[in-house]
């Protein structure tokens, strides 16, 4: 992971979020404030144009800018969930390149900051589902010295199961918490977000 892919993967996740910006708006109609979609596609479209005009000559740089903009443009919770994620990323790669190994270590950070800040854990029905069985398989990917594209494949795979198992949850975090049990079999929509952004980082490392 050099500057140039990081940026290629926030463009991926800016495509990929405009996409499914009305499946996850749809998503969170049912158990949440209906703007999900349209918050992430503002933030990410504009974090795209913030790091296209930044002389990035460290990985971090690309995903310190992103977060920045995250918080900054989106509102709700969300904003500061992914913003401090993309900003943990930034500040442990400060380096012009990282290897699998020293990406898995920045997501565990990126994972820890949003633990902080929302105090999820898995089973809460939140992005937490998702992001944090990412982080296990690329670390188990890293472990066994798998190549990059490898390890993202396996992330991604495990934020899908994770957000698929948000369906029969019921939430205890969150705008959808306060539903209780009328939050029971609606797939959540941090975590399809989060499984988006896992997705797209396989995709783009494919590509290589």
């Amino acid at each position: 992971m050099d500057a140039d892919l990081a940026l290629a993967w926030v463009r991926a996740i800016a495509v990929a979020v405009g996409r499914h910006r009305d499946y996850l708006t749809q998503l969170d109609s049912a158990i949440g404030d209906a703007d999900h979609g349209a918050n992430l596609d503002r933030g990410f479209t504009a974090a795209v144009t913030a790091v296209s005009d930044l002389d990035a000559d460290t990985v971090g740089a690309v995903f310190l800018k992103t977060g920045t903009v995250l918080i900054s443009t989106i509102g709700g919770a969300s904003g500061p969930l992914y913003g401090s994620a993309f900003r943990a990323l930034g500040k442990a790669l400060e380096i012009p390149s990282a290897d699998p190994a020293a990406f898995a270590a920045a997501l565990a950070a990126g994972l820890e900051s949003v633990q902080k800040l929302g105090t999820a854990v898995p089973g809460d029905k939140t992005m937490i589902d998702a992001y944090a069985p990412a982080v296990a398989a690329f670390e188990e990917q890293a472990r066994r010295e798998a190549g990059f594209a490898a390890a993202a494949a396996a992330a991604a795979d495990a934020a899908e199961e994770g957000m698929r198992a948000t369906t029969p949850l019921q939430a205890r975090k969150g705008r959808a918490s306060y539903l209780g049990a009328r939050s029971v079999g609606h797939q959540d929509p941090g975590a399809t977000s989060t499984a988006l952004i896992f997705r797209a980082l396989a995709d783009t490392t494919a590509r290589l």
